[in-house]
């Protein structure tokens, strides 16, 4: 938890809404001084003003000196950044017939490789001020297979393994490095995927939802902020011993 007279800088991407902006929102009411990320300013401003954070920047994650340049910025603005989420991501889906290299290529570009940018960023001011966290939003998919989306249960396996890696590296300089693995969450993009399959598969929203929750045995989709709350446990000073995990949010999926 942040102390009344010295707040922490923390730093989540892919925070403009879904679950980064429930996770920014939840270090925001910790009293936490949080920089919200978008990849535009539109967005970006608006998930800002959404939480009520102290600020944002917008860069496109995929490109290593765009990101690099933004997490620079959001530090001279507010300070080094004491707590890095790593949340943006993205998926796309195919079945093995059409699984080329190029769309495994994608995935890695923006679930893995992002990761070890910003992480290459922030660590030099953590190691100067005695420690820090970092807290990559992996998925379900990083800790067992799933059918047509290859590529990218590929890529969270890697930013799963990475986050191990790296613990193994940092925690001699006092800098815990964990994941957090959601299983299907109820975000906006959710939302749109259903709308997608209601629409190509005429089945009904409600058969659809259940083939998404079957495999969850609480039998419905997980919060955003049940997400935030294993984040924000994890950059507290109650989780200082707890590091190279990957943390399951999926009612018992895993």
């Amino acid at each position: 938890m942040a102390s009344a007279s010295s707040p922490r800088h923390v730093l989540v991407t892919g925070s403009s809404r879904g679950i980064g902006q429930a996770i920014a929102a939840a270090f925001v009411a910790a009293g936490d001084k949080v920089t919200v990320h978008g990849r535009s300013r539109e967005s970006a401003e608006r998930g800002m003003r959404a939480i009520g954070a102290a600020g944002f920047v917008v860069a496109d994650i995929t490109d290593e000196a765009d990101l690099m340049k933004a997490l620079g910025e959001a530090a001279e603005a507010r300070g080094p950044i004491d707590v890095l989420v790593n949340n943006a991501g993205g998926v796309e889906t195919a079945p093995l017939s059409r699984l080329g290299v190029d769309q495994l290529r994608r995935m890695m570009a923006l679930n893995v490789e992002p990761v070890l940018t910003a992480i290459r960023a922030v660590v030099p001011a953590m190691k100067a001020k005695g420690g820090g966290r970092i807290v990559t939003v992996a998925s379900t998919a990083g800790l067992k297979g799933y059918g047509y989306v290859g590529a990218y249960t590929a890529a969270k396996h890697a930013a799963v393994g990475l986050t191990r890696a790296l613990a193994l590296e940092l925690a001699s300089a006092g800098i815990t490095v964990n994941a957090v693995c959601p299983g299907y969450t109820d975000t906006d993009l959710m939302d749109g995927s259903l709308d997608k399959l209601e629409e190509k598969t005429g089945r009904s929203r409600e058969e659809i939802l259940k083939d998404f929750t079957k495999v969850n045995p609480l039998g419905r989709l997980i919060r955003p902020d049940e997400v935030a709350d294993c984040v924000v446990w994890l950059a507290g000073n109650g989780a200082g011993a707890i590091t190279g995990q990957a943390i399951s949010v999926a009612g018992g999926e895993i």
